[in-house]
């Protein structure tokens, strides 16, 4: 698990990472000058001021915690002849409390309003040079930094936090900057953002299998514009052949269909294939299955605002409940008696259109299913009886032989392996196979015969010499 530490440090990399970048490419653009140079700092030593306060030497520990680093860009124009001019600084800095990441491992809180301006306050250079400040803070701010503007002169501030969803929540309170400059201090490029769009549409692949999905929730959910999930979208239904995208009344809805092939899309089968086309019923099963699978689609996405609905009308009416018990006045008590009566009904009448949705949903998911066993019945252009009779009987002859041959394979390499052996291979595999009694008096009968030949052998010379004799 990842302690908050290590959590403010990996975002204080990723966000001076993403800033380096989109800054370094933007320069002469929208920064002023026109040439830059850049200068890196950090406040290590008041990260070792803390920990010497609490009386903590580890630098083990020193390494997992921010470092409070960041740079600074000035640009310069041309004054004179060879001199120049500072025309504009952009600093982008992190801001995260050492003493609540020292102090245990819970997340740190968010960072207040007086804490931003002091640490703006310190990185101002010279207040006649336009500043553009960016601060990040890996715990959040406070609200009351989000929409109080900062009262500096020549200073531009962009707060900077990261979101659970997993980007950025990046804002210019006062407005002196416009939309293209704040873009620059978003570290998640749109590569990133595209690629965060397509894991959300595979962790709600579950969703498209019996509705859609729509640009705009998931846009409100995830913190992307819309076009840009749209965008998604479509790099999604290229890679999927079975994805589809679809736009009407302004809405754009991502939902599965049926696969259909590139050359009948795109217009470039041939003339003879075309002529095909129009006298068979092939591709008409996959072009009924898109457009079941679209108008499924948007009564889901209906059916799933009604739910939204009817859980918000509960709610209210849970709190009318609750304040008509708490008070005590009689006339009240009729008020909110008649309000909760018509949130019945309202309730009531939501949950009929629901389920009569549901119903819709439920006669297309059942034609769409009969469709896609159509047309895999007919992709698939199974074999006839015929044609499986007699492959199973060129089968079953065909092992017949197999059959036959490998005995009689077996029968030579039996037969050659006998022929092959020697008599004294036989003698030794006579031995071998014998038991452990039979060896054991071949064995004495050998060493006793072995014995037994010196003995003889001056005998047989005696008798030799003899004869000779």
């Amino acid at each position: 698990m990842t302690t908050a530490a290590e959590h403010a440090l990996e975002t204080e990399s990723a966000y001076l990472a993403g800033l380096s970048a989109n800054l370094g490419s933007s320069a002469g653009g929208v920064m002023p000058g026109k040439w830059f140079d850049r200068q890196e700092f950090d406040r290590a030593d008041r990260v070792k001021a803390e920990m010497v306060d609490r009386r903590i030497y580890d630098r083990s520990i020193l390494a997992k915690l921010p470092q409070g680093r960041g740079f600074a860009v000035r640009g310069y124009e041309r004054r004179w002849i060879f001199g120049k001019r500072l025309r504009g600084v952009t600093i982008a800095s992190v801001l995260s409390p050492p003493g609540p990441l020292l102090e245990s491992e819970k997340p740190a809180p968010p960072v207040s309003l007086g804490e931003v301006m002091s640490h703006v306050r310190s990185l101002v250079e010279n207040d006649k040079t336009p500043h553009v400040i960016a601060v990040c803070s890996p715990s959040g701010f406070e609200e009351s930094a989000w929409n109080t503007p900062v009262d500096l002169p020549n200073v531009a501030l962009v707060l900077v936090q990261p979101e659970t969803t997993g980007g950025w929540r990046v804002n210019n309170a006062d407005g002196k900057l416009n939309e293209r400059q704040c873009r620059l201090f978003d570290p998640e490029d749109i590569n990133k953002k595209i690629e965060r769009v397509r894991r959300a549409v595979e962790e709600r692949s579950a969703d498209l299998l019996t509705g859609g999905l729509l640009a705009s929730s998931m846009a409100d959910g995830l913190g992307l514009p819309e076009r840009l999930v749209a965008e998604a979208f479509a790099q999604a239904a290229k890679a999927d052949p079975e994805l589809r995208v679809s736009r009407q009344d302004g809405e754009v809805m991502l939902y599965r269909g049926a696969s259909m092939s590139s050359d009948r899309e795109n217009g470039s089968m041939s003339l003879s294939d075309r002529i095909k086309s129009l006298f068979s019923r092939q591709g008409e099963e996959a072009r009924k299955i898109n457009e079941l699978s679209e108008r499924r689609g948007r009564l889901s996405v209906k059916l799933d605002r009604i739910y939204e609905e009817i859980g918000k009308l509960e709610d209210k009416e849970s709190q009318l409940f609750k304040d008509g018990k708490a008070t005590a006045s009689k006339v009240a008590k009729r008020r909110f008696a008649g309000q909760i009566a018509q949130l019945q009904k309202d309730i009531s009448r939501h949950n009929t259109s629901a389920a009569i949705l549901g119903k819709q949903i439920n006669v297309i998911s059942t034609h769409i299913h009969n469709l896609e066993l159509a047309q895999a019945g007919s992709v698939a252009e199974l074999p006839s009886s015929e044609e499986l009779t007699e492959a199973a009987v060129n089968a079953e002859e065909i092992l017949e032989q197999l059959g036959a041959s490998d005995a009689l394979v077996s029968s030579l390499e039996v037969g050659m392996a006998e022929a092959s052996v020697s008599a004294d291979e036989a003698a030794i595999l006579k031995e071998l196979e014998a038991g452990p009694t039979e060896r054991t008096a071949g064995g004495e009968a050998g060493r006793i015969g072995e014995k037994a030949a010196p003995e003889a052998q001056p005998k047989r010379r005696d008798a030799d010499q003899a004869q000779a004799e």
